[in-house]
């Protein structure tokens, strides 16, 4: 990833860490009628969990989270979620109530001992946000795809489980931009 890619991800998850802050403030000054006291769908991540959707992909260099709202309204929310989970993987922290449900996943300890063979980047979508995780740690990627399929099965998506197959490649003879076969002489 290139030095402004990085620099401009570190900046958005700091606006998101910010912004999550000073909106969510500590369960000490949360008064009892609250929202986020009263809603059960709701986490210390700003919204309630229940006013979105939740997709996880398995891909040949690692996978995806993906969360749309279900409401207009939540969308800046979500993309708050969504940068804050990014940064916090990214730091091997796998602690966040909305994706691990409060138990440790399968692959979560060994993605936070890789921590540096794997990159987390938020991308925005139109209704939410995604966590892209990539890596070239074939080991990484086993423990990235082991946390997936735990989400989708916890979570009931209806995602794949099935293995995404090996990384395509540039092919260096043609422009296609990933492996094919020659064109016959």
């Amino acid at each position: 990833m290139n030095v402004s890619l990085r620099i401009g991800f570190y900046i958005t998850a700091a606006i998101a860490i910010l912004d999550f802050m000073m909106l969510n403030p500590s369960p000490a000054q949360t008064p009892q009628n609250s929202v986020a006291a009263a809603t059960p769908g709701e986490t210390a991540l700003g919204f309630d969990q229940e006013k979105a959707v939740r997709h996880f992909k398995l891909l040949p260099d690692g996978g995806a989270i993906e969360m749309t709202a279900n409401d207009p309204a939540e969308v800046g929310a979500v993309r708050r979620q969504v940068a804050n989970i990014a940064a916090m993987f990214g730091q091997g922290k796998f602690e966040v109530p909305a994706v691990t449900r409060g138990r440790n996943p399968p692959g979560a300890d060994r993605m936070s001992q890789l921590k540096g063979d794997i990159s987390y980047w938020m991308e925005n979508l139109p209704a939410g946000g995604r966590v892209v995780i990539t890596t070239t740690n074939s080991e990484a990627r086993n423990a990235v795809h082991d946390f997936l399929r735990f989400q989708i099965q916890e979570h009931k998506t209806g995602d794949s489980l099935a293995d995404p197959g090996p990384a395509k490649r540039k092919h260096s003879t043609n422009n296609l931009g990933h492996d094919a076969r020659p064109a016959p002489p």
